[in-house]
């Protein structure tokens, strides 16, 4: 819903290159459906994927590894690239957040230069809070990373226990970004805390035949030593909308709110930066009702009724979606996403 957009408007009738963008049919909020299924341009696509976001990414990784597809692309002069964190490459400007942050607090005086900061982040897929990790190898004083999960706490529960089980229900939250129980950035940080791909490897395949998995005690360590944990349901997340806008008219989104209210339970004596991840206006409704407006515009409006309830303007691209065309609306099967992107690439 993030990433797909900002790909799309990134790379939209630029030469050379052909954009396709599958995202978890009824895992967005309408804004961010919208904002994907109105792009403009010749060279892009739009999917929605019958399933959730592990089944989207899951197809597109089986689409990575099928050597079929390579070889057939490889003839064409075409490469596969992704625009989310299964490519490495993502996580890399996501690095210089946390400096910046840091940079930020040293000159207002609210950190002394080289004492630890620690910091809260949003996450399902563990690629925003991994780069905080790779800034703290660089150098950069980080205390504790703080891993705020929504009700799918997978994540949660496996920092504090060392077992990934990804056999739970699947819940539909007011966070969709974070709605995901196969992690697949954590398989990184798995590799550089053991420092063995051998047992990398053998725990991702106890994840697929089984469903679960379990590090050993000293790889558990050495992640507790640098990461920490805390999830908020829903109502805790709206509940923390409407005090940060009560007490500072701060309007923050669902994600967001879920990071603030788990930072609130994690506190050390260093100061705490919470990451926020996008911008209220994107999830209106969950907005509109934590603020207590129970009835809501219909279709775009709803950004404007945000707007005059909140005393904060829209960000310009959302307002202007009134009106914009609806260029894509088709839904595939997670099974159809191999022939789906070579037809594409023809």
């Amino acid at each position: 819903g993030d990433t797909g957009k900002a790909a799309l408007a990134g790379y939209a009738d630029l030469d050379g290159i052909e954009i396709e963008v599958f995202y978890p049919n009824d895992g967005t909020s309408e804004i961010q459906h919208l904002q994907m299924a109105t792009q403009k341009g010749e060279n892009v696509q739009v999917y929605a994927v019958q399933g959730n976001f592990d089944d989207a990414q899951t197809g597109v990784k089986k689409v990575f590894a099928d050597a079929d597809v390579a070889a057939e692309l490889e003839k064409r002069g075409i490469r596969l690239s992704s625009a989310n964190s299964i490519n490495w490459g993502r996580l890399v400007p996501q690095i210089v957040y946390y400096f910046y942050a840091y940079f930020r607090l040293a000159e207002q005086g609210a950190v002394e230069w080289g004492k630890p900061v620690d910091f809260c982040v949003p996450t399902g897929n563990f690629g925003d809070i991994l780069a905080g990790y790779y800034a703290k190898q660089m150098g950069l004083p980080v205390g504790r990373l703080v891993c705020a999960s929504n009700k799918n706490n997978v994540l949660t529960d496996f920092l504090r226990t060392g077992t990934y089980d990804a056999r739970r229900t699947f819940y539909k939250t007011t966070s969709p970004s974070m709605d995901i129980l196969i992690s697949s950035n954590l398989e990184r940080l798995l590799y550089h805390v053991s420092g063995s791909s051998e047992k990398v490897a053998g725990w991702m395949q106890e994840l697929s035949a089984t469903g679960k998995y379990t590090v050993d005690a000293e790889t558990l360590a050495k992640i507790q030593q640098s990461f920490a944990a805390g999830y908020a349901d829903d109502a805790d997340g709206a509940a923390e909308i409407k005090a940060r806008f009560d007490g500072d008219h701060y309007l923050c989104d669902t994600h967001t709110a879920v990071a603030f209210r788990v930072a609130e339970t994690r506190r050390t004596d260093a100061p705490m930066v919470v990451l926020s991840t996008a911008s209220p206006f994107k999830f209106c409704a969950s907005v509109l009702d934590a603020l207590g407006c129970r009835e809501h515009r219909n279709g775009t409006a709803i950004i404007g009724q945000l707007a005059e309830a909140s005393g904060r303007p829209a960000p310009a691209p959302l307002a202007g979606l009134a009106g914009k065309q609806v260029r894509f609306g088709e839904v595939v099967d997670k099974g159809a996403m191999r022939a789906v992107v070579t037809e594409f690439l023809q």
